[in-house]
C-alpha cells in the first residue's frame, strides 16, 4: 500500500538525515490523516487512489506557491518548493505524455459527440475518471477547451 511506502521512506529519510524529505513526508502523512479524519475518523484507512488524490493536491499547492514566490522574487523559497514537489511526484504513477492525452481527448470528444465549448463539462466528467492520477487534469481541461473551441 502507498501509505506504508511513504512511512518507510520517511524512516529512511530520517536515518539519512534528509531534513527536507523528512519534513515533506511528515506534511504528506499529516495531510493523509486530515483526509481520513474528514472522511470518517482517524482510524479510516484511505485507499491508494484517495492517497494519490492527496498527493496531487499537495503538488498543486506547491505549484501555486512557486508561482507566488516567483512573483515575490523569493528564489530560495521557489527552490525549496520545487524540491518538495519533486519528492511528492515520486508517489504518483507515471504521467501521460501530452500526445497521449490529446489522443484520449479526441477519442472521448468523438464518443460523446461533443462539438461546442458548452460540452466541456461533459467531456471533462468522462475524462477525469479515466485519467485521474495519470495526467494533470488542468492540462487535460486546457486541451479539451482548445479542441472544442476550434472544432
Amino acid at each position: 500500500m502507498l501509505k506504508e511506502k511513504i512511512q518507510k521512506d520517511l524512516i529512511g529519510a530520517q536515518r539519512s538525515r534528509d531534513e527536507l524529505k523528512v519534513s515533506t513526508l511528515r506534511l504528506l502523512i499529516g495531510a493523509i490523516k486530515n483526509f481520513a479524519i474528514a472522511k470518517e475518523s482517524a482510524s479510516y484507512a484511505p485507499s491508494d487512489e484517495e492517497i494519490l488524490g492527496v498527493v496531487q493536491k499537495e503538488i498543486k499547492q506547491r505549484k501555486e506557491s512557486i508561482e507566488q514566490f516567483k512573483v515575490g522574487g523569493r528564489q530560495d523559497l521557489v527552490d525549496k518548493e520545487t524540491k518538495e514537489m519533486e519528492i511528492l511526484q515520486q508517489y504518483l504513477p507515471e504521467q501521460m505524455s501530452e500526445e497521449k492525452i490529446r489522443e484520449f481527448v479526441d477519442q472521448k470528444i468523438s464518443e460523446l459527440g461533443a462539438t461546442t465549448i458548452a460540452d466541456t463539462g461533459e467531456v471533462m466528467g468522462a475524462l477525469s475518471q479515466e485519467l485521474k492520477g495519470k495526467a494533470d487534469l488542468s492540462s487535460v481541461s486546457q486541451i479539451v477547451r482548445e479542441k472544442l473551441s476550434s472544432g
